[in-house]
């Protein structure tokens, strides 16, 4: 075996292969990093690798950017972006995003956590509505859904209730029933018609007739008025 035209001997051949060897087998210090076949010094939490270290010198370290974070020590030539708390899934900033940590989201009004993180909420889901005909017997919380549970007979909800209401008993308020309540909806009740109304039409009409009868009668009268007179004075 030849190296650039010199024969090896068996010790640059032996020598050759500890070093491979090493460099697989190379354990470094856990705030080291392995980097061909040296032990580099990580950098610290809010920033990342510019250059690796050398024989001559440590490792170079940069900031994080805006919109970036290294939350622990690292051999990373970049860091990492930060979270978005997107307002459309229901989620807001709890707590912005430093060079050292990343953004913690929690969930907005009427939304809950259905994937929690050790420091926020990194998914959302908006609170389910009950439907007509039930009410609400559980509220939503940031971590639990809305319960809801069906009206029992007699009673209504328009699904906003946090409990179901008695249907209103027409007959024993003196007025009518118009339409009977449902499981969403209350009953409808209406005055009810009085015999005094009917009376009063009634009299209505017999005014009218007679009013009418006296008039022909009037009529009548005059006429046989008018020909007795002429009857007198032709005679």
């Amino acid at each position: 075996m030849t190296l650039r035209g010199k024969p090896l001997t068996a010790a640059s051949v032996l020598m050759i292969m500890m070093r491979a060897f090493t460099v697989h087998t190379l354990t470094c210090h856990p705030s080291e990093y392995n980097t061909g076949g040296e032990c580099c010094p990580m950098c610290p939490p809010g920033s990342r690798v510019k250059t690796d270290c050398t024989e001559f010198r440590s490792t170079s370290c940069l900031p994080c950017t805006d919109g970036t974070f290294m939350d622990k020590l690292n051999g990373l030539k970049h860091c990492v972006q930060c979270t978005i708390c997107d307002s459309g899934s229901g989620l807001k900033v709890k707590q912005s995003c430093t060079p050292s940590s990343d953004t913690v989201c929690e969930t907005v009004e009427g939304f809950f956590c259905v994937d929690s993180t050790k420091s926020g909420c990194a998914e959302a889901q908006k609170h389910k509505s009950c439907n007509p005909g039930q009410y609400i017997s559980r509220r939503g919380t940031t971590s639990t859904d809305t319960e809801c549970s069906d009206c029992s007979s007699g009673t209504f909800s328009d699904g906003t209730l946090t409990s179901c209401q008695p249907h209103t008993q027409c007959e024993s308020e003196n007025i009518q029933l118009i339409k009977a309540g449902n499981s969403s909806s209350d009953a409808e009740c209406g005055e009810k018609s009085s015999n005094v109304t009917a009376t009063v039409g009634v009299l209505a009409v017999f005014l009218l007739l007679l009013v009418i009868t006296l008039c022909i009668c009037l009529c009548f009268c005059k006429k046989k008025i008018k020909c007795n007179i002429k009857a007198v004075l032709s005679g």
